[in-house]
């Protein structure tokens, strides 16, 4: 239930001179770290949480939630002008737009994902402020049965949606699973994996294992390729937001249709805002009245798709919050952050303390407002942004990295780790294997353990108790359906083509 005096504390938390400055230092640094291409909106927020360190709470989210957003729509700009996507999510409609750049449309593309970006973020925002606290007040009557198979679900999800092979994201989730055993962090705490290292015993550090994965990979990429760099097409950009009233007139349904994907599957545990961006281009090309247009430098696919992105974002803050549980590899970042500010995420979180809620949701409206004017600054500046040397820019990526985690614990054993867990993805990537399911196995695995020992203890040992209720007994038979439902397919599609 909305209180107003948690209202008015949220307002006060989010408009003070702290927050809105570090969200304005936040969502250049996401603007030019999704501007330069190889360098992830992910990437950004592992960057971020170093510096977060030193921040109040409701801050410290504020940067997190500007700087990927920001981070997301930049993305855009590379690919519009070089035919490079800045990061993942953009990726999709790339072809589309370099091919409208060059019939000489640079400005409608950039537009577009600018002004459709900023809507599906705030379409996201909206069904985050209502579907989250609806969800709170369910997942308060969760036990520790429910838990299990929600935690289960999700990491099920990820094995499913984040990979074209699912074997080789089974392989990377047991990966992540199994670092999550090491230490004493176990409900017997009993040290597993440690092989006699003090600094084990504690676990493998969350932070800097992430920072390693999506930062130190990057670095890593930049030093063994050896492509040479695009060059810009286009030279000067002009006014993007002309014409965007009317592609809004135009394509109403596809801006809603994307925004409602892209919540919807940004929602889903490792799925995030590349896969909703992939997916909402399809959907687009599929249902439109002028397909074979697709691919040529046609509109609508960037409008739906680049709605898609940014309401994932919402979206997928919905089973972090609610539950734990990261929607994307940004929100399995900030949930290591929300412990770090103990705004340990989960239903309580709703009724203990809504005015942190309030601040969240407040943060969300504001960053998609802001990326407006921020976004326009970035397009008019691409030129330069695009042109800083890649072999300045990764050394310094590389010292913030070792510096930044060192300083979460003052730990070389830390640093160690990071570097460890770069190579490792870098090596993973390199070979197709996914790495969303490892970061979920390695966030998610302690809370799988916990929640089976504990229902274990409460049944006396008994798994038919894991069916017994009624919610419990729902989650299992969707668990069941994800894991079987392929198979099934596989079956009926052999046997229909099996000839009479």
């Amino acid at each position: 239930m909305v209180t107003s005096s948690a209202v008015l504390q949220a307002f006060a938390m989010v408009f003070e001179p702290t927050t809105l400055l570090a969200m304005l230092g936040a969502g250049l640094f996401g603007l030019f770290v999704g501007a330069v291409p190889g360098l992830t909106a992910t990437m950004a927020t592992a960057l971020l949480v170093p510096v977060t360190f030193f921040m109040a709470p409701i801050p410290a989210i504020a940067t997190m939630v500007t700087a990927t957003a920001m981070a997301i729509f930049s993305g855009d700009v590379p690919g519009c002008l070089l035919r490079i996507p800045g990061t993942p999510a953009s990726a999709a409609y790339t072809d589309e737009a370099y091919a409208l750049t060059r019939k000489g449309q640079a400005e409608m593309a950039l537009g577009a994902g600018l002004v459709f970006s900023a809507v599906g973020g705030l379409f996201g925002t909206v069904v985050l402020i209502l579907a989250a606290p609806a969800l709170a007040e369910v997942a308060l009557h969760f036990s520790s049965f429910e838990y299990f198979w929600l935690v289960l679900l999700g990491l099920t999800c990820a094995v499913f949606i984040t990979s074209d092979q699912p074997l080789k994201g089974v392989v990377t989730l047991l990966l992540g699973l199994l670092v999550a055993c090491v230490g004493l962090g176990n409900p017997a705490g009993y040290p597993r994996f440690t092989f006699g290292n003090a600094e084990m015993t504690g676990g493998i550090g969350m932070i800097a294992m992430m920072i390693g994965m999506f930062a130190i990979s990057e670095v890593i990429r930049y030093m063994v390729d050896t492509s040479p760099p695009a060059e810009l097409v286009v030279e000067k950009v002009g006014n993007v937001l002309k014409g965007q009233w009317e592609l809004a007139r135009r394509y109403p349904v596809q801006i809603l249709r994307g925004s409602t994907l892209g919540t919807a599957v940004g929602a889903l545990p490792g799925a995030g805002a590349d896969i909703a961006a992939w997916m909402s281009y399809a959907m687009s090309k599929k249902f439109s009245k002028e397909p074979q247009k697709f691919g040529t430098g046609h509109i609508e696919g960037i409008v739906e798709s680049g709605s898609a992105n940014n309401s994932a974002l919402a979206g997928a803050w919905i089973p972090a919050l609610v539950f734990g549980i990261p929607g994307d590899s940004i929100t399995a970042i900030v949930i290591g952050v929300l412990y770090m500010k103990n705004m340990n995420p989960g239903p309580t979180l709703f009724t203990t303390n809504p005015q942190n809620i309030y601040a969240v949701f407040l943060l969300f409206i504001l960053a998609n407002l802001l990326m407006i004017p921020l976004g326009l600054l970035c397009i008019k500046a691409a030129r330069r942004i695009l042109k800083v040397p890649r072999n300045i820019l990764m050394p310094l990526i590389l010292l913030f990295c070792i510096v930044g985690t060192f300083a979460i614990n003052n730990s070389l054993f830390e640093v160690s780790v990071m570097l460890v867990a770069g190579l490792v993805a870098y090596l993973l990537e390199a070979n197709r294997f996914p790495i969303a399911p490892a970061i979920l196995g390695v966030v998610l695995g302690g809370m799988l353990e916990e929640n089976f020992i504990t229902s274990m203890i409460k049944s006396d040992g008994n798994l038919l108790a894991f069916l017994t209720r009624p919610l419990a007994a729902g989650l299992a038979v969707v668990t069941a359906v994800v894991w079987f439902a392929p198979l099934v397919m596989k079956l009926v599609r052999g046997h229909r083509a099996v000839p009479a």
